[in-house]
């Protein structure tokens, strides 16, 4: 009882202070990211708060499972290292004891990480991409500043509007510049709005007059004009009728087995495995030797975590390519982890058995 109590309390201890760390230190780097990307006009001012909250609950099932990894082998190794776990080997106590303690402060984390990665992953990837396409597909009207020129999305009209209107979408003294495959033109009006037709949207010019030039010919023709309607390029938005896997619900992935779709679902109980043999994984990795100056079991540690996530992906990669099918991947990567697993906590088990026994001989 005092065994499990006190092991629990500190692994809880460790995991918390190292999910702090690493939430800051990721979420400092998602905020300069999404600055960057608002800075550059990929997404909107407004919408960078909210933005980094989709991204950072993506993100959040790796850091989860990082932080519990990290907390595992910094634990058990100060025990290590304090010759802690000497006296409870010489107790009787063996390696395997400890994973049951050890699974009961990991469960409630491993079921986190499946809720995130089975429904909130798709969730905030399908609102993210949302907020892009929204802040994307806006009408070139709407970003027009008074004053300023504004170049369409395409690149084909410049916009330039000599007063706004309090109303949406309404201006006074506008200015298009539209360029053709063979001819250029220049359109004035006293006032302009927006007007929807079907999906696509139109720049309705009121009172003015369109002037065109013919650049094979070089023709000029001046034409005035009470109502002109200008398509601006822009639809009203829609969702996509064909959704990337990555935004589409767990339960969608089964109904329709792509490709794509089976390497979707790779990545996400990728995600679900890898947590749960990270834990086991951490309980052999964490024996040191105490009587070394430099111990560098973390460091060995941190490097098999990315090569099992890189791992993760590569069997995304070839699940969604079609080179492997999904249950072999997953039994590869993941079967192949958890009997390495529990062939190295059988391993350091019986390594602390016999380490005894070597020493009472030499004494002998």
């Amino acid at each position: 009882m005092l065994f499990d109590s006190t092991l629990r309390k500190e692994l809880a201890r460790g995991f918390g202070a190292t999910l702090v760390v690493i939430l800051t230190i990721v979420i400092t780097m998602m905020l300069i990211r999404v600055l960057g990307q608002a800075a550059n006009g990929a997404v909107a001012p407004t919408d960078v708060v909210l933005l980094m909250g989709y991204t950072a609950l993506s993100h959040l099932p790796t850091m989860l499972a990082l932080s519990l990894f990290v907390a595992i082998v910094v634990t058990l190794g100060r025990m290590y290292r304090d010759s802690e776990m000497a006296i409870w080997f010489a107790s009787g106590v063996s390696l395997t004891r400890f994973v049951t303690p050890v699974l009961r402060v990991s469960w409630p984390v491993l079921l986190v990480v499946a809720a995130l990665v089975l429904v909130v992953w798709p969730w905030g990837n399908r609102s993210s991409a949302e907020l892009r396409d929204r802040y994307e597909q806006r009408s070139d009207l709407s970003r027009v500043t008074p004053g300023v020129f504004q170049t369409s999305r395409d690149g084909r009209r410049v916009f330039f509007v000599d007063k706004g209107s309090d109303e949406a979408m309404n201006a006074r003294g506008v200015f298009v510049l539209a360029n053709g495959d063979h001819d250029e033109s220049l359109t004035s009006a006293r006032s302009a709005h927006m007007e929807a037709v079907g999906s696509d949207r139109f720049l309705v010019l009121d009172s003015g007059q369109r002037t065109q030039v013919d650049r094979r010919s070089g023709e000029r023709s001046l034409a005035s004009f009470e109502r002109y309607q200008v398509l601006t390029g822009e639809r009203q938005m829609q969702r996509a009728a064909n959704r990337t896997p990555k935004t589409m619900a767990t339960l969608d992935l089964l109904r329709d087995p792509g490709a794509r779709n089976q390497g979707e679902l790779v990545w996400r109980l990728g995600l679900l495995f890898g947590a749960i043999n990270l834990v086991l994984l951490a309980i052999g990795l964490a024996a040191i030797n105490p009587r070394r100056a430099n111990n560098w079991n973390l460091l060995f540690a941190l490097m098999g975590f990315v090569v099992y996530y890189n791992l993760i992906n590569l069997s995304q990669a070839w699940v969604a390519g079609g080179r492997v099918a999904l249950a072999p991947a997953m039994a590869a990567v993941h079967g192949g982890a958890l009997v390495l697993a529990l062939a190295l906590i059988w391993w350091r088990d019986h390594a602390a058995v016999r380490r005894p026994l070597r020493w009472r001989r030499a004494t002998a």
